[in-house]
């Protein structure tokens, strides 16, 4: 019986120790669901626990092929920069060992549903009429990015949350790098006439950008305090993210050590676009 791959699960670098502790989290939770597979996860750059120390570990543990799953909704760097290069050097590190990678996470239909469910938590979780959803403007506030492809999917993931759930409408904003910021997004929602507004964080975990946003929205609401403001959580470690994590393992569990790396180094710049959301 062939051994399967590792999953290796990647992460962008960040000095942000609260979103760092919670993706380390979510991996020590994935590797206690599947006891007979190898899993282990580090981020890109500086900081703690880099991705480089969860392949030598598992080098060392005996492990040559690693299906690696990005822990990203967007692809949030060029190859050059993010984990494929990051892999890239690994690969050369190790020479016998060969990865493959899987897409990023977003925006598949079972993250929106979990999007769906913050929204209704924020809420309050109440019986509610349709009028109640028809009266609602989300604003969907991704990380940014200073790829504008990566931004685009941000924009992707609004319509495809907005087509058939009723809100009045979903827009977007982002948290830094990119415009709109937050308070310029709640300046539009007002605009197009919103009396209701729902801030929803399009973050895996939480951290130091959700409270920012948060702060923001706060502020934002204060000073137009005829506009109702609520703040949602972010996506969290749902069973959903554990469950589409190994959606994403499986597409590329086969090809681990039989694609080059290079081949599929692609998907971070040029995701695959085809059915998840529908």
């Amino acid at each position: 019986m062939t051994t399967p791959p590792a999953l290796l699960l990647a992460g962008i670098g960040t000095r942000d120790e609260g979103h760092a502790t919670a993706f380390h989290a979510f991996v020590r939770e994935l590797a206690k669901r599947h006891p007979d597979l190898p899993v282990a996860g580090g981020l890109t750059g500086p900081g703690s626990h880099p991705l480089s120390d969860a392949v030598t570990r598992l080098v060392g543990e005996g492990v040559s092929r690693f299906a690696v799953v990005p822990l990203t909704l967007i692809p949030a760097a060029p190859p050059r920069d993010g984990i494929a290069a990051t892999l890239a050097q690994e690969a050369e590190r190790h020479a016998d060992a060969s990865f493959a990678s899987a897409r990023p996470l977003g925006p598949h239909r079972t993250l929106l549903s979990v999007l769906e469910r913050r929204l209704d938590e924020a809420l309050g979780n109440r019986p509610r009429l349709p009028s109640d959803r028809a009266e609602t403007t989300v604003l969907l506030v991704g990380d940014g990015s200073p790829l504008p492809e990566a931004n685009a999917e941000v924009h992707r993931a609004a319509r495809l949350l907005w087509e058939g759930r009723g809100f009045a409408g979903v827009e977007v904003a982002f948290s830094s790098l990119a415009a709109p910021d937050v308070a310029s997004g709640l300046d539009r929602c007002a605009k197009l006439g919103a009396s209701r507004v729902v801030v929803l964080p399009y973050f895996l975990f939480a951290g130091d950008a959700l409270e920012r946003v948060r702060q923001q929205a706060e502020g934002w609401g204060l000073a137009y305090p005829e506009v109702e403001v609520v703040s949602a959580d972010v996506i969290g470690p749902a069973k959903e993210l554990a469950d589409l994590v190994m959606e994403r393992y499986e597409e590329v569990a086969d090809t681990a050590g039989r694609a080059g790396f290079g081949d599929e180094a692609h998907a971070f710049a040029h995701p695959d676009t085809h059915a998840d959301a529908h």
